[in-house]
C-alpha cells in the first residue's frame, strides 16, 4: 500500500465561503493523527539543526500548527491575531486583503530582540497575512528564519511576494487556482 502524502489528507470543498472558491480544508489533516504528525515533522524538516527561539502562528489555523511545532521544539509560541483579540498591549500592522484591508496584532512583549523566529500558517495565498506577521516580528527585533505552510496556492503570488522580501519559504504541497 502506498504511503499517503500530506496533500492526500486535505479535502477540497467547492464554493466555500462563496461561489467559485475551491476551499482547501486542513481540518481533515489535523483530525488524522498520522497525517497531523507527518505535517508537523515535514514543516520542521528544512529547519532541522537551526536555532529557533520562538514559533509565531498566524490566526487561526497557524495556531494549531504553530503550537504543535513549538511543543516539538520545546520553544515558546507567539500568536499573531486579528485586531482586538489580544488582551495585553499590542503593536499592529495593517495589510491588504482582496477586498479592503485588515490589521494583525502581536503583544508588544512577545519577543526579545535577536530571537530567531519561524512563522507558521496553514495556507500561503497572496502572502499579505504572512508579510504583516514578518513586519511585526521585525518591529519587535526578531529575526524571521523562515515561513512554513502546509499549502501554497502559487497562482495567487504569495511565495513570490515573500521571496521578494528575502524570506525562506517552505510549503508541503501546492494546489492550482485560488
Amino acid at each position: 500500500m502506498m504511503q499517503k502524502a500530506v496533500k492526500d489528507y486535505i479535502r477540497t470543498i467547492a464554493d466555500f465561503p462563496h461561489e467559485g472558491i475551491m476551499f482547501r480544508d486542513v481540518t481533515t489533516l489535523f483530525a488524522d493523527a498520522r497525517g497531523f504528525r507527518m505535517a508537523v515533522d515535514q514543516l520542521l524538516h528544512p529547519f532541522a539543526g537551526e536555532r529557533i527561539d520562538k514559533v509565531v502562528g498566524l490566526e487561526a489555523r497557524g495556531f494549531i500548527l504553530g503550537g504543535a511545532i513549538a511543543h516539538q521544539l520545546s520553544v515558546g509560541f507567539v500568536p499573531v491575531r486579528k485586531k482586538g483579540k489580544l488582551p495585553g498591549r499590542t503593536i499592529s500592522q495593517d495589510y491588504q486583503l482582496e477586498y479592503g484591508e485588515a490589521i494583525m496584532e502581536v503583544h508588544d512583549d512577545a519577543l526579545e530582540a535577536g530571537e530567531r523566529v519561524l512563522i507558521v500558517d496553514d495556507l500561503l495565498a497572496t502572502g499579505g497575512t504572512c508579510e504583516a506577521g514578518i513586519r511585526l516580528v521585525e518591529r519587535l527585533g526578531g529575526e524571521v528564519i523562515g515561513c512554513a505552510f502546509v499549502i501554497d496556492l502559487p497562482d495567487l503570488g504569495g511565495r513570490a511576494r515573500l521571496d521578494a522580501l528575502g524570506m525562506r519559504v517552505h510549503a508541503l504541497c501546492a494546489f492550482e487556482g485560488g
